[in-house]
């Protein structure tokens, strides 16, 4: 399965990515507030995005994505994170994440394209679902805050 194999490639440079995105947060101007979350920890959760990506798609039940991100966002709205920035950070996650692919120059037949496909439509899934768990998570915390 071509998508599989673009998976690997991925968590196999899943460092390199994890420190690509943090100079993206710190550069990127709708990801300001993001500095106020320990750089330890926005590396660590980039990083097991992309190093278990092969879990988070093929293997992880929804339940477990939801759990995982309301926390995410929870987490973001106790540290005063706007949750315009932590939306903004799951969307460059994924982008920072399908320009890395598309730098691999891997795409040489259509058996290949279709492959991509196959992984833009489950990164599609999975981030769109991240967004709003965490979302979620981030309200849960706010309205419990009001109340």
């Amino acid at each position: 399965m071509i998508a599989l194999r673009l998976v690997h490639l991925i968590e196999n440079h899943s460092d390199e990515l994890a420190t690509g995105l943090l100079k993206k947060f710190r550069t990127f101007p709708h990801t300001h507030e993001l500095q106020k979350v320990p750089a330890g920890e926005l590396r660590d959760r980039s990083y097991e995005i992309y190093r278990n990506l092969t879990d988070w798609l093929l293997h992880t039940k929804e339940e477990e994505i939801e759990r995982r991100y309301q926390q995410i966002g929870a987490r973001r709205a106790m540290q005063d994170v706007p949750l315009c920035d932590v939306c903004w950070a799951i969307v460059l996650t994924k982008e920072h994440l399908w320009s890395f692919l598309q730098e691999q120059d891997l795409l040489n037949s259509p058996v290949e394209m279709f492959g991509e496909l196959e992984l833009l439509r489950l990164l599609d899934q999975f981030f769109d679902k991240a967004l709003c768990y965490a979302t979620e998570g981030y309200e849960q915390v706010r309205s419990a805050k009001v109340a």
